[in-house]
């Protein structure tokens, strides 16, 4: 099992680099330059994007590289190591537009922010995985064992419903997506430590196993394909990742002109060429 020694999330690197990475998308005396809104915004202009490192990033720069010019559209990424700051900035008009996250947490964070974020398009998939850094196989996590799981609401939920259907744990009748610790019927002598969720690759090493997002595990250098104990299957899966905007937004020529491009079939192709499996293709391109 890889160590993690690429990620660093410290929440002051990741304000400065608000900070610092959006000084050129506007002013105070040019309040809109970053925020693109509406039909008229300027096609000119760069649209842009608010992104996780992995694949994320990774996706929106071979638009950027390969798609982005013949179609007309002037593409800017900044990356962002958390999964608050690019709905922030996104809602705050310092960026046009964001690619990181799925419906069930975009829908609790608008709940709990007041937020307006909204879907566009669809993408990818990160299959959420069970990793560690000792066991080999599922039955070698043993009652009395500590298990990581993500902090935020949606990703927690989805987690302990990756324990409960390959039989680690077992839910209480009703929980459903968001479910928490408390919502275990039968820990089966486990025991749970809550981290967050960009942190927990660097965990393997102090706990016995940890669930970790497909985006994490990936720029930690783990390989979910091969590496995770047990992987999420694609099919009926609610997490897919998808563009968001602001509401009202959506119709904005270069946001529409981006989510054709992020489903066409060369992004299909590079995911499936790239990833391998452990990022997965959520439309169907058939253009």
């Amino acid at each position: 099992m890889r160590k993690n020694t690429k990620l660093t999330v410290a929440a002051a690197a990741a304000t400065a680099a608000l900070a610092l990475g959006l000084t050129a998308c506007g002013t105070a005396s040019d309040p809109g330059a970053a925020s693109g809104s509406g039909t008229g915004a300027d096609a000119s202009k760069a649209l842009v994007v608010a992104a996780s490192p992995t694949p994320h990033a990774d996706i929106l720069n071979y638009v950027k590289d390969n798609l982005a010019k013949k179609a007309g559209l002037n593409l800017e990424v900044k990356e962002f190591t958390d999964y608050v700051l690019p709905n922030t900035a996104t809602q705050q008009g310092q960026v046009d537009a964001n690619f990181f996250q799925h419906k069930p947490y975009l829908d609790d964070f608008n709940k709990k922010n007041k937020t307006t974020i909204v879907p566009v398009a669809d993408v990818h998939l990160e299959p959420l995985g069970l990793y560690s850094a000792s066991a080999k196989e599922l039955k070698d996590i043993k009652a009395g064992q500590t298990v990581a799981v993500p902090n935020d609401t949606t990703n927690e939920g989805r987690a302990l419903a990756l324990l409960a259907d390959n039989g680690l744990i077992t839910l209480k009748d009703g929980a459903g997506a968001d479910a928490k610790l408390s919502d275990i019927e039968d820990a089966k002598g486990l025991k749970f430590k809550e981290l967050e969720a960009a942190t927990l690759p660097r965990a393997l090493n102090d706990v016995d196993a940890a669930v970790i997002n497909g985006n994490y595990a990936i720029e930690a250098e783990l390989e979910p394909a091969t590496e995770a104990l047990v992987l999420e299957k694609a099919e009926g899966n609610p997490y897919a990742n998808f563009l968001a905007v602001k509401k009202g937004n959506e119709k904005d020529a270069r946001v529409q002109k981006l989510a054709e491009l992020l489903n066409s079939p060369e992004v299909k192709q590079y995911i499936e060429d790239t990833y391998k499996g452990s990022v997965i293709p959520a439309f169907g391109a058939a253009q």
